[in-house]
């Protein structure tokens, strides 16, 4: 009777738990090579520009949290010590250049407007102008020469502390209803693609004369202290102030724009918030879902 009919549907069990035996087998031994495990996005901190606040210090000015949020949102982090060219930039995905005291050479500017343009994503917060002066400006952004004072939300009696509340509708102000910064410059767009999305009250001033007081001289309207935009396949953020995001600050709005800043940086890359990795899923052959 074990060779007639009525012995197949014992043999049609036997395949089917063999297929589903080296299906399991299969998906437990491939290893970090499986689609599943994309290589992650690397998130490199320039740190080649006598950056005096780093993601590699744990101080109350470094960026350590910063780095650690990006981390948190799927990044692979790195610091680079050496000039940004197109070998360095590699198959980075994210480029933050904070509170740079040198200057990118020409070289630099070159290779960092080519990489966003070919994909990068680019996140700038300025110390002091001259040291991103040049590069900003490829990318259609000017820098005041003079920090803003504010006459409306002031932190601690200091008008060069203050707090953000124009915002404009963006995934960086998602969730938003201001953020503070601690000396900021003013900035202005200047290229279609790039767009003003934080702005201070309009009663804010720049002290252009430098006799510290609000006077003829001096400039008084709303500023951009965030703007964003898009060149060509690749994307940038800009922000007017370099403290927003140290160690000391980065908590409460400060801390919520951080990661609405990583998770835009990192596009499609990016891991949503408190969401572990998805398990590996086992797909059956048809036979053996039957």
């Amino acid at each position: 009777m074990s060779g007639g009919p009525a012995g197949r549907p014992r043999d049609r069990g036997a395949r089917v738990f063999l297929t589903v035996a080296l299906i399991l087998t299969a998906g437990v031994d491939a290893g970090p090579a499986r689609a599943a495990d994309p290589v992650p996005a690397v998130v490199l901190f320039d740190e080649a520009h006598g950056q005096r606040f780093r993601a590699s210090g744990s101080g109350p000015l470094d960026l350590s949290a910063l780095s650690a949020l990006f981390t948190s949102r799927g990044g692979a982090v790195r610091q680079s010590a050496t000039p940004l060219t197109p070998e360095t930039l590699g198959r980075a995905r994210v480029l933050i250049i904070s509170g740079p005291f040198q200057p990118l050479s020409p070289a630099e500017i070159e290779a960092v407007v080519a990489w966003v343009g070919r994909g990068g994503a680019l996140g700038v917060m300025i110390h002091i102008e001259p040291p991103v002066g040049p590069l900003l400006h490829r990318f259609g952004v000017s820098v005041s020469n003079g920090v803003i004072r504010e006459k409306e939300g002031i932190l601690g009696g200091e008008p060069l502390n203050f707090r953000v509340t124009r915002l404009k509708a963006h995934p960086l102000t998602r969730g938003l209803s201001g953020f503070a910064v601690y000396g900021a410059w003013a900035l202005l767009p200047t290229m279609s693609d790039v767009e003003a999305v934080a702005e201070t009250s309009p009663a804010a001033w720049v002290d252009l004369n430098r006799n510290q007081k609000l006077d003829e001289g001096d400039v008084r309207q709303a500023f951009a202290v965030l703007v964003a935009g898009k060149r060509g396949a690749g994307r940038l953020a800009v922000f007017g102030d370099d403290a927003l995001f140290q160690n000391q600050f980065l908590k409460g709005d400060n801390r919520r724009l951080a990661e609405n800043l990583a998770s835009w940086l990192l596009g499609d890359a990016a891991r949503p918030p408190g969401r572990p990795k998805k398990p590996d899923v086992v797909a059956l052959s048809g036979e053996a879902a039957q």
